[in-house]
């Protein structure tokens, strides 16, 4: 089954931004759209019944969709309007990637997260992807380039990887692979950590084929898309933020797995989310 790319839609300026992002996703991957509206019926309202209220919902939705079909008359676009709470219905949704919008105000506070969209990334099983109000397809078209963080063993990012290829060769765009490094403490070091290092002639080495190897599959299976690699020494978020001033993307993981305390959406992933000027999509992975 083909699944949507799902944007989520509140009427707000940047749920808007969020609506028409997905929908120039959608195209490039020939993938369906679809916008969800979840509401809630307000008693305060005497003179309005529950369906008079629904009406109200639908029609600001219809006007956003009729926008978005008339740029994109070749995308195929469903609507959803469901009574409930946003969060738990967009967090379920059977899609490719969800899409909300994030209220920015500029490169030093960067994106506000609200309960909605902290919930969504915490909870969903697939890509999120947050974008500001003031996103412009311009960005895209820039030669920005897909940065993406890459930690751990080949297998800890490959669903941050593989999102950022499939983004960038939509995109005929440079992904930049980024792994930031730091001296471990002295009790960390083992005769078996010492002898592969000293075969990698060092640290820094180490961690350039550490990125190289898990690059590696994805270079294979996406020939066309050109790579760039950054390793430099410091905290994960700081030295992707570090890059990603001409980013038209940031792609970054989150553990799936939920803790003591509930799903969390992660330090790397939440300083970039709340510091980035572009929109940022939160990759989860086991």
């Amino acid at each position: 089954m083909t699944r949507p790319i799902t944007a989520g839609v509140d009427g707000t300026a940047e749920s808007l931004a969020a609506l028409d992002w997905a929908a120039r996703e959608a195209v490039r991957r020939d993938l369906p759209l679809r916008v969800v509206h979840a509401w809630r019926y307000a008693e305060a309202l005497a003179t309005a019944d529950r369906d008079t209220q629904h009406g109200w919902v639908s029609e600001g939705v219809s006007a956003a969709v009729r926008g978005v079909r008339e740029r994109h008359p070749e995308l195929r676009v469903s609507v959803d309007v469901v009574e409930g709470g946003a969060a738990d219905a967009l967090a379920a949704a059977e899609a490719e990637m969800l899409v909300l919008g994030s209220r920015g105000h500029g490169p030093v506070v960067g994106f506000l997260l609200g309960s909605v969209g902290q919930q969504v990334i915490a909870e969903a099983a697939r890509p999120v992807v947050l974008v500001r109000a003031g996103d412009r397809p311009t960005a895209e078209a820039a030669g920005r380039d897909v940065v993406v963080g890459q930690h751990g063993g080949a297998e800890d990012s490959a669903g941050a990887l593989r999102f950022a290829f499939e983004t960038a060769a939509a995109r005929g765009a440079t992904v930049r692979a980024v792994r930031a490094w730091t001296l471990p403490p002295v009790f960390a070091y083992s005769p078996g950590s010492m002898k592969l290092l000293d075969d990698a002639g060092g640290l820094e080495p180490y961690e350039r084929q550490a990125l190289a190897d898990a690059l590696r599959p994805w270079r294979e299976r996406f020939p066309g898309v050109p790579v760039a690699e950054h390793v430099e020494m410091g905290s994960a978020g700081e030295v992707l933020l570090s890059v990603a001033g001409r980013a038209q993307l940031v792609v970054v993981g989150r553990r799936a797995h939920r803790t003591a305390v509930g799903a969390r959406i992660g330090s790397v992933a939440h300083g970039v989310l709340h510091h980035a000027d572009c929109p940022v999509a939160v990759v989860p992975h086991e």
